[in-house]
């Protein structure tokens, strides 16, 4: 079978959204079965092509071409799904501990007092919208939407107004990490296939995202003014749940400084798991760039074993493993009653899902880079000036994400797609321009094939019709925002 490189891409597109939204599949087999097809539809030609392509980048050994080229497709699919799992496997395991472990010991609770505190309850927008982002890093969106929106209904007790405000600031957050900031899985998988370094995503998602953030909360007032939702009943169990987590007691208010603190580690202890992986993952990047990789051996100097250990410590996973061990001690302030093995597990079967999904994304994006996209993408990168790329990206993750529901299946998808901007350089600016730009477009358009769109309207008490008119035009706005800095940045501080 020989097929044009666009005719896979378009089979493998109407596959992925074929099989979710008629079929019904997990987006697990879905992004599979679209791989299969591809491997199966892709001639030795182009095999042989990319064959000598791995050759030159010294990512496989000339004598091993030819077995690469006669290997079956479903071989190939199943190498690069698990290369994909071994790459962020043990990552999106290990942020999921993290993430359950700030839950259920108190820390997440802290970090938004904190804030509150901080800002105050007459800028509660703000403070929602960056304890959001804060926990949107290693927490999954939704869980942080389930964990703030009480606190969002608690203040439009207290004064009456801004519901739609608040609700939107918790987007603005949390909803921009998700899709920005590793080690959340969209943005980790992107970063595997357009080629970025986890540093330099990490360090770009957080500028960028936090003037989006900002930026996005200026729609979310603009959107504010235009639509009430007043506060509804959520129904039978919900609204207890709501209550109890926002401690509506007189003594127990959110952002009262005169109540005392609800238990739960120090704030810096809290954030510990948040940023002290950024800082070892930026020595390790720091030590390399100045003095090369430095084995640790008995030979080795006193200054050498410091950078050794650094180095050591640096490496995504054991950054990670370490931040995990501190989520861990954090349980120390978690209720008596909690069975710390049956929270683990539980957060290792919320991860094990992503895995398989961003995995089945990896093979999926793999098999479309043998059918040969990067040669068929540079054309395009040569007859496009160099930052309309980036609407581009935007756009074509925006068609995916709207159509399927998923941004992060969106934004695996596209960076398929899209890899072969990115390969072989060329572009006029850094490719994690590229990267950004992909997760700007996973931001629109939520409505009703997005399972998040019910989560935000079933918890905040909205209408599909009132989440129509403020959360889908919001999604649209957070999206543009992130377009611009991007396109920006990318304009005025390239990195090449």
């Amino acid at each position: 079978m020989k097929l044009n490189v666009w005719v896979l891409v378009s089979i493998a597109i109407v596959t992925v959204l074929v099989s979710i939204l008629w079929l019904r599949l997990h987006a697990f087999l879905a992004l599979m079965l679209a791989g299969l097809l591809v491997a199966v539809g892709t001639p030795p030609a182009a095999l042989q092509t990319h064959a000598e392509a791995l050759v030159e980048r010294g990512s496989l050994e000339a004598e091993e071409v030819s077995g690469f080229v006669s290997q079956a497709a479903p071989a190939r699919l199943a190498a690069a799904f698990g290369k994909t799992a071994g790459q962020i496997g043990i990552l999106i395991a290990l942020a999921s501990i993290i993430g359950a472990c700030l839950l259920q010991s108190g820390a997440a609770r802290v970090i938004i007092e904190a804030a509150l505190g901080v800002i105050g309850q007459r800028h509660a927008a703000i403070a929602l919208a960056a304890s959001s982002f804060v926990l949107g890093i290693p927490v999954f969106f939704d869980t942080v939407f389930y964990l703030m929106v009480p606190l969002a209904r608690t203040l439009r007790q207290r004064t009456g107004r801004d519901y739609v405000l608040f609700i939107l600031a918790i987007m603005a957050g949390g909803s921009i990490a998700h899709s920005l900031v590793p080690p959340t899985p969209g943005p980790l998988q992107i970063a595997e296939i357009i080629g970025v370094d986890l540093l330099t995503l990490m360090l770009a998602g957080l500028v960028v995202g936090g003037l989006s953030s900002t930026f996005s909360l200026g729609v979310a007032w603009w959107l504010n003014r235009r639509v009430d939702v007043p506060l509804r009943s959520l129904g039978e169990g919900v609204d207890e749940f709501a209550e109890g987590e926002a401690d509506l007691d007189a003594e127990q208010r959110v952002g009262d400084p005169s109540r005392p603190r609800r238990s739960g580690p120090p704030v810096l202890l809290a954030l510990a798991p948040i940023l002290l992986p950024v800082l070892l993952i930026a020595g390790q990047t720091a030590t390399k760039m100045s003095m090369g990789t430095v084995p640790l051996s008995e030979s080795a100097t006193a200054t050498e074993l410091l950078v050794g250990w650094l180095q050591l410590l640096g490496d995504k996973n054991v950054a990670l493993g370490i931040a995990t061990a501190i989520a861990l001690a954090m349980l120390y302030w978690a209720p008596p009653t909690l069975d710390r093995s049956r929270l683990v597990s539980a957060a290792l079967a919320s991860g094990g899902v992503i895995i398989l999904i961003t995995s089945a994304g990896g093979a999926f994006g793999a098999m479309l880079g043998q059918a040969g996209i990067a040669e068929a993408m540079s054309g395009i990168r040569a007859s496009v000036p160099g930052l309309m790329l980036l609407p581009i990206a935007f756009a074509v993750t925006t068609a995916i994400r709207t159509l399927q529901g998923s941004a992060t299946v969106a934004m695996i998808t596209a960076a398929g797609i899209l890899q072969g901007l990115a390969a072989g350089g060329g572009l006029p600016f850094h490719p994690v321009y590229l990267a950004l730009a992909i997760g700007a477009g996973s931001k629109p358009v939520s409505w009703m094939n997005d399972s998040g769109f019910w989560v935000m309207c079933k918890m905040s008490g909205m209408t599909e019709s009132e989440g129509l008119r403020t959360i889908s035009p919001f999604t649209v706005g957070m999206g543009l925002s992130t377009l611009f800095w991007t396109m920006l940045g990318a304009w005025l501080v390239p990195l090449v």
